[in-house]
């Protein structure tokens, strides 16, 4: 009992912290995306190799880029994890918190998606209903849009794809991490670098800012240590019902505090949504009690 109360508060924490970050990235302005997600990531980087030092696994963890089918897997999930962030960034501090949080809201199906289409799993019949419910949510708020949520889908189908490879790496959060931001290190310290030749960068101007934008890599690792450590102690199930609270602290920021506009076509559609994702909790729900828990996030 103990253990699931650890792991609870562990999820709940990590997914509220993830929720909440729509009121960090702005803080961070006027960097631009680009900037933040390079400072995210070499100060991830930094984060994650003094946390190996300490726990005597650095070389262990590095050593894995020696094997190259691991190197190249790493590769793709940096790429993915960096697209991810780009759009997340970009989207939050452009008036767009409410599409971000409908990505993912329908992360989940896309997960399912995966699952069905390239691993070959076998959908049950809610499954199939919420999707379908979930697809009809989408379209109707991309009429109310007048274009395709872009934004929604690049993150739900970036974050799906990264949780696939990583799925199937089988690394430790810190680990993976780590030897993902060290991958990343040369780009973004490169234009980081060349920010500071021209000028133009932030770092070092306002120690406020310069503070926010060190910290970035903290309150990015930190949430997904905790993800990590509640993975071990709770049920899939659980876990696939506790990601729902970042998309709807997400959301609430979004229309609360950010007051981004909610026409009737944007309510109706993400009532869609959320009849889909209460569908699918249901059948979380009803397959975690028989013992099938076919169905979880990846990583």
């Amino acid at each position: 009992m103990k253990s699931y109360k650890v792991g609870l508060t562990l999820g709940i924490g990590a997914y509220l912290t993830w929720g909440l970050f729509p009121l960090y990235w702005p803080l961070l302005e006027p960097a631009n995306s680009i900037e933040i997600v390079a400072h995210r990531a070499v100060w991830t980087f930094v984060f994650c190799v003094a946390l190996l030092l300490y726990t005597g696994k650095l070389r262990t963890a590095f050593a894995l880029l020696r094997n190259k089918r691991i190197a190249l897997r790493l590769l793709v999930s940096t790429i993915l994890i960096s697209i991810n962030w780009l759009v997340y960034i970009w989207g939050v501090n452009h008036g767009h918190v409410v599409e971000c949080a409908l990505g993912y809201y329908i992360n989940p199906l896309i997960i399912i998606a995966f699952g069905v289409f390239l691993l070959k799993e076998k959908m049950r019949r809610l499954q199939w209903i919420s999707v379908a419910i979930a697809s009809l949510g989408v379209i109707v708020l991309a009429i109310d849009y007048g274009r395709p949520p872009w934004i929604a889908i690049a993150l739900a189908t970036s974050w799906g794809s990264y949780g696939l490879v990583k799925k199937q790496l089988g690394l430790g959060a810190l680990e993976g991490l780590a030897i993902e931001t060290t991958l990343s290190l040369i780009p973004y310290g490169g234009y980081l670098i060349w920010l500071t030749h021209n000028g133009t960068g932030q770092f070092g101007h306002k120690i406020g800012l310069t503070t926010l934008l060190i910290l970035a890599g903290v309150v990015t690792a930190i949430p997904l240590l905790m993800f990590n450590g509640s993975t071990n102690r709770l049920k899939f199930t659980i876990i696939g019902l506790l990601q729902y609270i970042t998309p709807t602290v997400q959301f609430l920021i979004g229309v609360l505090v950010r007051h981004e506009a909610m026409t009737t076509g944007r309510w109706l559609g993400f009532l869609i949504v959320w009849g889909a994702l209460f569908t699918l909790g249901y059948d979380l729900v009803k397959s975690g009690s028989s013992g099938d828990n076919s169905f979880a996030e990846f990583d």
